[in-house]
């Protein structure tokens, strides 16, 4: 008890924007706890934690075969898309590339404000991709780029990403989100940045659903998916996603020398003995996952720049505290 004191004075003290906090072993809750005057019904922006998802629902659609391979080209996926002319690189470009950040752009850095202006963010991408950089070297594109991704998800599918989602990932684990959200401008968006509880999936005005940000989450949604990748893709009996999918996404294809990191398929790798590995957004948003202590660590965060290190706070704290438990 009175490490937990401790631990939420640390809280309270370094990481005073977290939501909402899970801790699982051994598929038991260990600790449940809200902060800021959130509670198990608050849902959060989770930021780039939606990459994650985004990458179980590629790895659905290979297990249920609306793509054939990682290995296919990205413009295999758009035929009506229009290459201008002298583009070789884009041409080369595969979902696996897309998947490890190990893809190309034209821009130094982001143009959100021309990008979120256009109706389009997939074709606004594909415009973007490509240019005189390598394929191979790690790019961390936060918000555009992956957008690209929903594209093949909707073509490949034949249905927005939320009804794929819903379908073969949110209702069985029962999560609920409950529509779209779409902005009508700069403004709607930068407010919606600042509410609290919003619920839903972005989406542009083509409808759309972001791959890189924009879905919203429960901080038990979060422990629920770092419970069903731990159990190997297993739900209540029921094979969700495919365990070599699990392996696959969660093992190193890609180095961020910046952050010294390895990246899988759009999943950052912690730790390649204890095979600890996480989904990350801004702010503080967490769905960590070590695989030898059978743990799991959600934490739901409101947004505020620079975050302190959610990944320090776990390792250092809570891994500490509760690896000893039953």
């Amino acid at each position: 008890m009175l490490l937990k004191t401790k631990m939420e004075k640390i809280i309270n003290s370094s990481y005073n924007n977290i939501g909402g906090m899970i801790v699982l072993k051994n598929s038991k809750i260990l600790y449940e706890n809200y902060f800021n005057e959130c509670n198990a019904a608050s849902t959060f922006h989770v930021f780039s934690v939606t990459k994650s998802i985004v990458s179980i629902l590629i790895g659905i659609a290979i297990d249920r075969e609306y793509i054939k391979s990682i290995n296919q080209k990205i413009l295999d996926f758009f035929p009506d898309y229009t290459v201008k002319r002298g583009e070789k690189t884009i041409q080369n470009v595969t979902l696996k590339d897309m998947l490890t950040m190990t893809a190309p752009y034209k821009y130094k850095s982001e143009p959100y404000t021309e990008y979120f202006a256009s109706d389009n963010w997939v074709n606004s991408a594909l415009d973007l991709l490509g240019g005189k950089g390598k394929i191979g070297e790690f790019r961390y594109t936060p918000l555009i780029g992956p957008d690209i991704l929903s594209g093949i998800l909707a073509k490949t599918t034949g249905q927005s990403v939320l009804d794929f989602a819903a379908k073969y990932l949110f209702l069985p684990l029962d999560i609920h989100v409950e529509g779209n959200i779409v902005f009508h401008n700069k403004k709607e968006q930068l407010d919606w940045y600042k509410e609290k509880n919003v619920r839903g999936w972005v989406a542009d005005r083509a409808g759309v659903n972001t791959a890189g940000w924009g879905l919203n989450l429960t901080t038990t949604d979060m422990a629920k998916v770092g419970q069903l990748y731990l159990d190997k893709g297993i739900w209540k009996g029921k094979q969700i996603i495919s365990s070599d999918w699990i392996n696959e996404s969660t093992k190193e294809h890609s180095i961020c020398k910046q952050w010294k990191l390895s990246y899988g398929y759009l999943w950052w790798i912690i730790d390649d003995k204890e095979h600890a590995y996480a989904a990350m957004g801004d702010g503080g948003n967490v769905i960590y996952v070590n695989t030898k202590k059978k743990m799991i660590v959600a934490i739901a965060s409101l947004f505020i720049p620079r975050a302190k290190d959610r990944l320090k706070f776990i390792k250092g704290y809570i891994e500490p505290m509760f690896e000893n438990f039953a």
